[in-house]
């Protein structure tokens, strides 16, 4: 609107506006390039500043010494374990224990009824003596027929049969013997006795009950609690991946620390002391057995608990954070770490096990690379990026 107020006032219009053509047509050419001019200096291209590299937090990895600790499951189990069971058949008259107690091998537990046993102990102690009391006479008229033959006072036939009564009677003596021994060992078995020294658990019969011995049900369970195992259970994957790492080993390896059932730890240490030899074909685990002093008694056969076993010191471990490595659709760990020329590479990991908030990783990572663990969101693999060291100890456990 400038523009045209200038023109009307400029030479091009007379008096009250009237345009003469003829006049200055050289000033209306020299004004419209003018105007073109102004247009085009509007719409002059501008050069855009280059976009600076994405910042990214990382930690440089460093090498160092770790304990490798493995978290397996299992459960308790006692140390010695005995059923007590009746040899002889018969009535239980008494329980000479308290449910739960404490008892000592030899301990009298059950007296079965020795009515009939005992009968049977004094019949074969009467036939014994009786036996014995035919070898004194028959061996005796052996011996006195022995001198009479010389005399022709007896037949050589009488004498002979007499020497074959004495070797009967002696023989029928120790069988005698025999049969009062088994009677004796029944009726000493008339009353039950523990086995071993230990907790007694829960009778399962009580006086007036018939047992038999051949019955399958056991009267009571005694466990030694003094000691107690630990039975834990392992993959064979896992065995094998351990057994391929160089482990040193220290006053601590092989060590075993419990975590209870309501998340306490076990106040007392055990220690391995021994792994299966062979792998169980349904589980494909493998079994190890822990050994723990248990002089409380806190621990009790049957307990689920979790164990941390000291497996020995890898000398050269790597521990990466755990905000840098993510995991795939199938499971892989993958790491985005940044090369010498500051471009960011993709990394496949085998990871073991955690360390706080850490992972362990033995392959796909090493000493001073830079692991990404802050903007791996907003970059790609292959992207040029300004790596920033964050504040970390670089995978200190």
């Amino acid at each position: 609107m400038q523009a045209f107020l200038h023109l009307k006032s400029s030479p091009l219009f007379g008096e009250e506006g009237v345009v003469h053509p003829e006049k200055n047509m050289k000033y209306i050419t020299t004004t419209i390039a003018a105007l073109f001019l102004l247009s085009g200096c509007d719409n002059a291209p501008t050069a855009s500043p280059e976009r600076p590299a994405q910042e990214v937090g990382i930690v440089t990895l460093k090498s160092q010494p770790v304990s490798v600790v493995s978290d397996l499951t299992g459960r308790t189990t006692a140390s010695l374990s005995a059923e007590v069971r009746p040899q002889v058949s018969g009535i239980i008259q008494k329980r000479l224990f308290n449910e739960g107690d404490n008892v000592k091998a030899g301990q009298a537990l059950y007296q079965i009824d020795p009515s009939s046993f005992r009968a049977t102990y004094n019949e074969a102690a009467a036939a014994l003596k009786q036996a014995q009391a035919l070898v004194v006479a028959d061996c005796q008229k052996a011996q006195r027929y022995a001198l009479l033959v010389k005399d022709n006072g007896v037949s050589r036939q009488d004498a002979d049969d007499a020497q074959s009564t004495c070797a009967q009677d002696k023989a029928s003596v120790e069988s005698k013997k025999a049969a009062l021994e088994s009677a004796r060992i029944n009726l000493n078995w008339t009353t039950v006795t523990a086995p071993i020294t230990g907790r007694i658990g829960i009778s399962s019969v009580t006086p007036g009950a018939l047992v038999t011995a051949e019955q399958t049900t056991a009267l009571a369970t005694i466990r030694g609690l003094d000691t107690i195992y630990v039975d834990l259970t392992r993959t064979s994957v896992d065995l094998l991946r351990l057994r391929k790492q160089s482990l040193a080993t220290n006053s601590d390896t092989l060590g075993v620390t419990l975590t209870l059932e309501d998340g306490s730890t076990y106040s007392e240490k055990g220690r391995l002391a021994l792994t299966e030899v062979a792998v169980d074909e349904s589980t494909g685990s493998v079994t190890l057995r822990a050994v723990f002093p248990n002089p409380n008694h806190q621990l009790l056969p049957g307990m689920f608990v979790r164990a941390k076993v000291d497996e020995g010191i890898m000398s050269d471990a790597i521990l990466a954070p755990q905000q840098g490595i993510t995991r795939d659709a199938k499971g892989i760990a993958t790491a985005l770490v940044v090369s010498a020329d500051n471009k960011v590479e993709q990394r496949e990991l085998e990871t073991g096990e955690t360390y706080g908030d850490k992972w362990l990783v033995l392959n796909g990572l090493k000493a001073g690379d830079k692991l990404i663990v802050e903007g791996t969101a907003k970059v790609t693999v292959g992207q040029q990026v300004k790596p920033v060291e964050v504040k970390a100890n670089g995978g200190n456990a």
